[in-house]
């Protein structure tokens, strides 16, 4: 969407707000030994408590309220009865709506002991998104946001998962623009003030093809290689970075 009047920005700067507070809840809880259903319970019952909906599961039928996806899994992983082991690598990825507006975003979470390609990958993913934002200006071409994540994906030693894009957001969970993490001259479009995207970069430790699960949902890397997610939704500004509505 885009931002037509303060009504639609109180609104989005409302649903962000509680997106990036549900996210930091469930990235404090995470330990080993919990399921991944119960990690998902305490997002929410947050979001619940506040009024907001699960975005995956109002547009999908999602079966659970957020996504989260261990190690190899990319994005999209059903919550359930695995329990976290020392060392995963966890994706959570929340979504949720509250009086007509959708934000979105997502970390990557390390639990003790982390390893040391880990860590970068995580660092990895959020150094491409800051790239991203520097380039994110109203009157650029989409297509300089993946340029942007690409090249700070790849010096660092590790590959964007092309089939994984960010997109418009803000009335629905995806909307126009599609917003590749790499860059691609078929990339069409340009940024304009008041545009709602997510932007997130999505990345593995090598280059890799996307399998589906047999849940039907969750995604992960072919060859079962590490992969990391940063997200966030951000409003475009002229002559300036964009708004971060899902920062805690």
């Amino acid at each position: 969407m885009t931002i037509t009047s303060r009504a639609d920005l109180e609104g989005l700067t409302r649903v962000g707000r509680l997106v990036a507070q549900a996210l930091r809840r469930m990235r404090r809880a995470a330990r080993a030994g919990m399921t991944t259903r119960e990690l998902d319970d305490i997002g929410a019952a947050f979001l619940r408590t506040h009024g907001a909906r699960s975005a995956p599961q109002l547009t999908y039928n999602f079966p659970g309220f957020s996504c989260i996806s261990v190690n190899e899994q990319i994005v999209h992983g059903v919550p359930g009865s695995r329990r976290l082991q020392p060392g995963d690598v966890l994706k959570i990825d929340v979504t949720a709506e509250l009086d007509g507006f959708v934000a979105d975003a997502a970390a990557t979470v390390l639990l003790d002991p982390m390893s040391i390609d880990a860590l970068r990958l995580k660092r990895t993913a959020r150094s491409a998104f800051r790239r991203a934002m520097a380039v994110a200006v109203a009157g650029r071409p989409i297509a300089d946001i993946g340029r942007a994540i690409e090249t700070e994906v790849r010096g660092a030693g590790f590959a964007v998962v092309k089939e994984m894009c960010g997109h418009g957001v803000g009335r629905s969970i995806h909307e126009a623009p599609t917003v590749p993490n790499y860059f691609s001259a078929m990339t069409r479009g340009t940024l304009r003030d008041g545009m709602v995207i997510a932007i997130e970069p999505i990345i593995a430790a090598k280059p890799t093809r996307v399998v589906e699960e047999r849940d039907g949902w969750t995604l992960r890397t072919m060859q079962r290689c590490l992969a990391a997610h940063y997200e966030h939704t951000v409003v475009i500004r002229d002559g300036e970075s964009p708004l971060v509505l899902t920062a805690a």
